[in-house]
């Protein structure tokens, strides 16, 4: 019986291994010879492999954009349509035939398009002046220059207050010298909000103009002065048009971050926008016209992207332009120019530094003692002693990173799939639709999507049955992470674009399997730019409040929830510490970014 039993198994193992070596197509096994059935069979192992491997991606990425992207924002869309169970667009009717949501609309849209022109007018030149020119301490003003980047939306909004407001040392500065009975100004209105935006958002243009002049040939512009054109004919003819993508890029980012924008129309007042109207139905207990109003501002935004998308394209020319030489920075030799624009890069600097000085100074005032008085009269280190000794202080800070750490670490695994998928050969339909969907988080305002999340997930819904995400500490988190992902997966894209092919078909024809070739040949090449896309995502997740202040709860209390709590109590110390260590932590990450971005050049 036995001996019939093993029969019968080796029968099945040849037919086995027959059909195997027809699928490969190969010579079956009483031709083939011991190393062709091996070669043949290690082929059929390495299909299988990628096989499997390509299935578990688009697993992955379909269930990350289905639960994150499309059900939240189709659940925000459906119930801005129905009013009383049914389907109706009466919710829009009466969001439209309001005053104050026109108002805010329009307000939102104004305000962003005038930031982008005076970020442009600020960030524009002084990118051209340090990257072709050179005079003593370019460098330093230069990285002064990139200083707004480090701090985060609310902090950045109370460093200018404690500047810049009517009760601040700038406005009591001036009202003491010339013996004024009031503040000589308010930060109010569409004054300060743009003020403000211009400071805090015009490094975009700067740093992405920069690094569009490094990839510019030098000889299209020699050979343009040649046939006799002359430099306004260079800038406008050659030099602009290569720019398009940085500058195209830069209008977006500022764009976007200006509709987005809450701190600052929240605690400066006097200007109605979108974000402020969705949190104040929301507080109300106005689902209907939360829904509403989120679903305009993510029109409007998501039309923002659409006319970036159209630009791309643009970038071809600007890359075949990077097999040239970049123009060297020319010497400011005239004594009275060199002087001046020290002058003025000391000038600028200062500006720059004033709001971070002043920040630092008050975060050792007493709390509760700083009231009328030009500068505060008492000073104390108790505000960082209680910050690093007290619990529930040190609890808040725990949180942000481990949220921000959290968030962070799931997009750097989330946007090598990403990148992988979109990288390799297949349809290129479905390779678009996905990258296209991968940054509609980030087009979108995160009042957006905190709203999205807490629509979708803030009671029993079909993907994820009676688990209600709202109220437990994953949901921020969870936002986190569709924030911030696609500055992630932009960053991994990037290199994996740059990576040499050969190197992983050479690993390939070796007999290297997916995983294999992964852990030995792309992560050690790419694991540089997207470390420091993975830090990019955790400083900005680090100091988040727009999202955070809709849907926090106690177990997840972050540092930016902290910092106004403290401000709303006048505790101005104790908010004015939290934001001290905050932008210190943020400058290490950067730091370390920008390192670890560099290493990736070599």
């Amino acid at each position: 019986m036995r001996s019939r039993i093993a029969a019968a198994t080796h029968r099945r193992a040849y037919e086995i291994k027959i059909a195997v070596s027809e699928a490969i197509g190969g010579e079956n096994s009483d031709t083939m010879d011991a190393p062709a059935r091996t070669t043949s069979l290690l082929r059929f192992n390495l299909f299988r492999s990628e096989s499997l491997a390509r299935l578990t991606l688009l697993f992955v990425i379909a269930l990350v954009i289905l639960y994150g992207v499309v059900y939240p924002n189709f659940s925000v869309l459906t119930g801005s349509l129905q009013q009383g169970g049914a389907w109706s667009f009466g919710n829009y009717t009466a969001a439209f035939a309001q005053r104050s949501v026109i108002e805010a609309m329009w307000t939102s849209i104004c305000v962003s398009l005038l930031t982008v022109m005076l970020c442009a007018l600020v960030g524009v030149p002084l990118a051209f002046l340090f990257e072709r020119y050179d005079f003593p301490a370019r460098r330093v003003f230069g990285a002064l220059a990139a200083l707004p980047l480090v701090l985060p939306p609310l902090v950045g909004t109370i460093a200018f207050i404690f500047l810049c407001g009517e009760s601040g040392i700038l406005a009591r500065l001036v009202q003491r010298l010339f013996q004024l009975q009031s503040a000589p100004w308010k930060l109010r209105g569409w004054t300060a909000l743009l003020l403000f935006h211009t400071y805090t958002m015009y490094p975009f243009f700067y740093v992405l103009t920069g690094a569009g002049l490094r990839r510019i040939d030098a000889g299209l512009q020699e050979a343009a002065r040649s046939i006799g054109a002359s430099s306004r004919v260079v800038l406008w003819r050659v030099v602009l048009p290569q720019l398009t993508p940085s500058l195209i890029a830069a209008a977006l980012l500022t764009f976007m971050t200006s509709m987005a924008s809450f701190s600052a129309p929240l605690l400066f007042g006097g200007v109605r926008v979108l974000t402020l109207e969705i949190y104040n139905a929301r507080q109300r207990g106005d689902t209907a016209a939360a829904l509403t109003e989120t679903v305009i501002l993510a029109f409007v935004s998501l039309c923002a992207l659409l006319f970036f998308q159209k630009y791309e394209g643009t970038r071809r020319f600007a890359a075949a332009a990077m097999k040239g030489a970049t123009k060297r920075r020319a010497q400011i030799t005239n004594g009275a120019a060199r002087s001046f624009a020290i002058i003025a890069g000391i000038v600028f600097s200062i500006l720059l530094v004033l709001p971070v000085a002043v920040l630092a100074l008050v975060s050792f005032a007493e709390d509760g003692t700083w009231t009328i008085e030009t500068l505060p009269p008492a000073y104390t280190i108790a505000n960082y002693a209680r910050i690093f000794t007290d619990e529930a202080s040190r609890a808040v800070f725990i949180n942000s990173v481990l949220m921000a750490g959290i968030a962070s670490g799931a997009a750097l695994v989330w946007s090598f799939c990403v990148a992988e998928f979109v990288t390799a050969r297949g349809n290129r339909f479905v390779r678009r639709a996905v990258s296209l969907l991968v940054l509609v988080p980030w087009a979108l305002p995160g009042t957006v999507v905190a709203v999205a999340i807490a629509e979708a997930y803030g009671r029993p819904n079909p993907l994820t049955g009676s688990f209600v995400l709202v109220g437990t500490f994953w949901i921020l988190p969870v936002i986190y992470f569709l924030r911030f992902m696609p500055l992630v997966v932009r960053a991994v894209q990037a290199s994996v674009e740059q990576l040499d092919t050969s190197l992983e078909e050479a690993a390939k024809v070796s007999g290297a399997r997916f995983w294999q070739r992964f852990w030995r040949v792309r992560l050690p090449l790419v694991g540089p730019g997207a470390m420091a896309g993975a830090l990019l995502a955790f400083v900005i997740a680090l100091g988040e409040y727009v999202a955070s202040v809709l849907v926090f709860v106690p177990r997840n209390r972050p540092v930016s929830i902290a910092i106004a709590a403290e401000l709303r109590n006048f505790n101005l110390g104790t908010a004015a510490a939290y934001g001290v260590v905050l932008i210190v932590v943020i400058s290490i990450s950067m730091i370390v970014a920008a390192r670890l971005e560099r290493s990736t050049n070599y």
